[in-house]
């Protein structure tokens, strides 16, 4: 039996979807998360970045892989029920983490979360993966945008640099960044509590558009991986970097950098 959070129905959606929001998955951890996000932001780590970008007004935070040095998100990571019903809707026996990753757009913050798919970006092959994605603030406009059935596609996208807007990669085996809107396609979105989360694959495109609210917008997300995840080299250094990991083509990631957080019971 899956775990109460999610249903059967949500199992599929995400398999065939690749997406499904998960009501309260973290509602029992949003202070603990808010004190996490404070104290990030207030000792940002190396990849920290505030995305300044020319023409854009606002403060549009982020940074990530700091599960080890903030007490608060290593706590929620270890005790809330996010393995669990990530093994669920994985379909997957064991849970390993990946990283953490924390977005906040302040007031009046303008600049868009480009379309992107987090798969490129990463040294991670497989389809069993997701990433929750947590407002701690309640959100309409700024809320998460996923493109349904994107995980499918043929082509990866063309991973790039938020604030300079440049390849991250030789261009030549990605497609080009696509415009959903424009395009029509099916573009998941919800207006979400603190606490809810989005559940979304590795390959799902998304974004999110700037801040217009009157207060801030701080978001929590998880990338967590299941049993088919392997390391791949990629064409260059990879978002997150994990400079000097060792490992080699097709390999299990390291267990001690990416722990186990979930095992089925036999």
């Amino acid at each position: 039996m899956p775990h109460n959070l999610v249903s059967k129905d949500d199992i599929d959606t995400y398999q065939r979807d690749g997406i499904v929001i998960v009501r309260g998955l973290f509602a029992d951890h949003v202070d603990t998360l808010r004190a996490g996000i404070a104290r990030n932001m207030e000792t940002p780590g190396p990849y920290a970045s505030n995305n300044d970008k020319a023409g854009e007004r606002g403060r549009f935070f982020d940074d990530y892989c700091n599960w080890e040095r903030i007490p608060e998100f290593r706590d929620v990571i270890m005790s809330s029920a996010a393995a669990e019903v990530a093994a669920d809707l994985m379909c997957s026996e064991a849970v390993q983490l990946f990283h953490d990753h924390v977005l906040v757009k302040e007031p009046g913050t303008t600049m868009a979360t480009p379309w992107h798919q987090d798969g490129p970006y990463y040294f991670v092959d497989g389809r069993q993966n997701v990433s929750f994605w947590s407002p701690l603030d309640p959100v309409t406009d700024a809320t998460l945008r996923c493109v349904a059935g994107s995980h499918l596609w043929e082509k990866p996208v063309l991973p790039t640099k938020w604030a300079k807007n440049e390849p991250f990669f030789d261009p030549a085996p990605y497609m080009p960044v696509p415009d959903p809107d424009a395009e029509t396609m099916d573009i998941r979105e919800w207006e979400m509590e603190p606490g809810d989360a989005v559940a979304f694959n590795f390959g799902v495109l998304h974004g999110a558009r700037g801040n217009s609210a009157a207060a801030r917008r701080r978001a929590f997300s998880l990338r967590l991986l299941g049993d088919d995840a392997r390391y791949t080299q990629r064409s260059g250094p990879t978002s997150p970097p994990f400079p000097d990991h060792g490992m080699v083509q097709g390999q299990r990631l390291r267990e001690d950098w990416f722990p186990t957080l979930y095992t089925r019971p036999e």
